[in-house]
């Protein structure tokens, strides 16, 4: 009998545990209603981590068809319409890839142009940031101007805005950008700045004017020297710092010395007050816009393969610049690039593929992503990771990035659902514990 206490009180510890580890990895699914929930790849939560921000794709491909977008309380399941798009068909406007800003209540997305029919749909170069305050919703304001008709108006744009991101502190917005008069295959990346004054723009077909003043800030040609360091293309960026000080992280394609196009990081320092002192960047008739003078970008990473051809984002803790490349046996691994000094790492050692893009914690010490079906958490600084759903190839398929709360306490992903004999994109939630 004397045997039977520590036995018992062994056998409750290890409940404990398990219990412990039960609660930390708990999933709700969140949404249920029949439509999509479709999330962006960064800034879902809002600034006081009750809602979360999605529209109403099924399809990531299908913005143009998209209609609202809506939230999500997390405590409650509740949902709500925040906008919705006046007169919507198959050709658009379309709305899509909402994110909150970190510092007020305000959403911004992609809108299509109000016009978009048959003859000029939504598209690449035809689309522009629409902000919306969560408790003003379907009063939508235009953050970055359109002014399609030259001589063109210094701090407004010509085409497609895309992929919007806030930075830190939520003064600026970054976005990838495709002009529709000039190279609209060429891929950029630009930012909005504050202004004293909105951009105002004539009220010609096809314009609106904008809150924020708009600039590209990258370089690109449509073929880059072998060997040297200009690129074909800028895209899928994120901000290194962004508090007084603001550099931008972007993917560039370049050419290798045998010819050969690789992905590496390049950075560019953002002063807002040079992009507001050059207005004639926003360039002539005829010409793409040009970045403001001041403005130039450096490439950081020097490496043989480049990045994973993986549709993904930099993530950054402002010392490193986070990404994926391909190891020798082509499965998708975390990388690190130092800011300071260029220095490329390889962080994970895998023995399967990260098949979605990545997001970092708010702290910096995590990273998130999908593999086989499954959401994982990989902490940078003992290099391990841990599986936190468990699903099955066969199970209804995890879609897109997943992303930290504002307080690194939960994780957002989306996944397919049966509801009616149809299948939605729903929102489903990891709770996490310190």
């Amino acid at each position: 009998m004397m045997y039977i206490f520590p036995l018992l009180s062994i056998l409750m510890v290890m409940f404990d545990v398990q219990e412990k580890n039960n609660m930390e990895r708990r999933i709700d699914s969140l949404t249920r209603s029949d439509i999509g929930h479709t999330l962006h790849h960064n800034n879902v939560f809002s600034p006081d981590n009750n809602w979360i921000v999605f529209d109403g794709r099924n399809d990531d491909t299908k913005i143009g068809e998209t209609s609202s977008i809506g939230m999500v309380n997390v405590h409650t399941g509740e949902e709500r319409l925040l906008y919705k798009t006046a007169n919507q068909t198959i050709y658009g406007p379309g709305v899509g890839a909402a994110s909150f800003s970190p510092v007020e209540d305000m959403v911004v997305f992609i809108h299509g142009l109000y016009d978009a029919d048959s003859v000029k749909p939504y598209d690449i170069t035809r689309r522009f940031g629409l902000a919306v305050n969560m408790y003003n919703p379907m009063v939508g304001m235009p953050m970055d101007a359109r002014d399609s008709h030259a001589p063109y108006t210094a701090g407004a744009l010509r085409g497609g805005t895309h992929s919007h991101c806030w930075s830190g502190d939520g003064r600026l917005i970054s976005f990838t950008y495709n002009d529709e008069f000039v190279d609209p295959d060429l891929r950029m990346v630009g930012v909005m700045v504050p202004t004293e004054e909105p951009v105002v723009i004539s009220s010609l077909e096809e314009n609106n004017k904008g809150k924020k003043y708009a600039a590209i800030v990258t370089d690109v040609v449509r073929d880059p020297l072998p060997g040297s360091d200009e690129i074909s293309k800028a895209f899928d960026e994120c901000w290194v710092s962004s508090h007084t000080n603001y550099t931008i992280a972007f993917q560039g394609n370049t050419r290798n010395e045998e010819g050969e196009t690789i992905t590496e990081i390049y950075l560019v320092d953002i002063d807002p007050a040079r992009i507001l002192q050059d207005s004639s960047a926003v360039g002539k008739e005829g010409e793409r816009p040009r970045t403001p003078d001041g403005i130039r970008q450096r490439r950081l990473s020097r490496t043989l393969k480049g990045l994973s051809d993986l549709r993904h984002w930099l993530r950054s803790d402002g010392r490193y610049v986070y990404a994926l490349a391909k190891d020798d046996d082509n499965r998708n691994q975390i990388v690190q690039c130092e800011v300071s000094s260029g220095r490329f790492t390889t962080v994970s050692d895998f023995d399967f593929s990260i098949s979605s893009p990545i997001n970092m914690s708010h702290r910096g010490d995590k990273i998130t992503f999908v593999a086989n079906n499954n959401i994982y958490l990989f902490d940078l600084a003992i290099k391990k990771s841990v599986m936190l759903t468990s699903n099955s190839p066969e199970d209804l398929k995890i879609v897109g990035a997943p992303v930290f709360s504002r307080k690194d306490d939960m994780i957002a992903f989306n996944q397919y659902a049966e509801s009616n004999g149809n299948e939605y994109i729903q929102i489903k939630i990891v709770h996490l514990c310190d």
